[in-house]
């Protein structure tokens, strides 16, 4: 029989050669965390989504927008100005709005805030603008001088006017598939959630025993 002093000097050498094998091992455990890009540099322009018909009618708004609302102020001379304040709000607030939500969908930064029901924003929006660039545009016309800069402003008033109330039906209509979507999801979902509770209450007799 060995002793005890042999037996400790036995395992010591034996977890010193498992320490040289796993140090010597190919087959180690990576421990670097794997990094992803973060910040602007994970930011990356959506094409199929300017391509789109969203994409391209948000383009055109905030071009018409833009052009409306510089056409309103080169404009020095007014009386009244109630109508022409006026436009100049619509336009202003329909360029900044539109524009963002153009910078948040193009760049999929919408994904990162999904608190946030983006198809009714994005229809709440495109309504409004249509209603609103139609009134400031009406007003405008009739209580203009029949300048240059006037005229134009009222022409491109109802350009935006007419992309904005296409964008709507558009939004409108993604809307409505997206709500059908979620509609459709949550039946699966409590369908699949109360098979598998019956599944867990299968393997355990010994709730059922219980309950009998």
């Amino acid at each position: 029989m060995r002793s005890g002093e042999e037996l400790e000097g036995l395992e010591g050498e034996a977890s010193s050669a498992s320490m040289i094998s796993g140090a010597s091992s190919p087959y180690q455990p990576t421990t670097e965390p794997v990094t992803r890009p973060r910040g602007l540099g994970a930011l990356r322009c959506d094409r199929g989504y300017l391509r789109s018909a969203l994409g391209t009618a948000k383009l055109l708004e905030v071009v018409l927008a833009l052009i409306a609302f510089i056409c309103i102020e080169t404009i020095m001379e007014c009386s009244p100005c109630e109508g022409l304040y006026f436009f100049e709000f619509v336009s202003c607030s329909a360029l900044v709005v539109t524009g963002v939500l153009l910078l948040m969908f193009s760049l999929n930064l919408h994904t990162r805030i999904p608190q946030i029901n983006w198809n009714l924003t994005d229809l709440v929006n495109t309504g409004l603008s249509t209603f609103f660039f139609f009134v400031a545009s009406v007003v405008l016309a009739a209580l203009n001088h029949k300048t240059g800069a006037e005229i134009a402003a009222v022409i491109f008033g109802f350009l935006a006017m007419a992309v904005y109330a296409v964008n709507t039906y558009l939004a409108v209509r993604k809307w409505r598939m997206s709500s059908r979507q979620q509609s459709s999801r949550q039946p699966s979902d409590y369908i699949r959630a109360r098979t598998e509770s019956r599944d867990v209450d299968h393997h355990r007799p010994e709730i059922q025993r219980l309950d009998a």
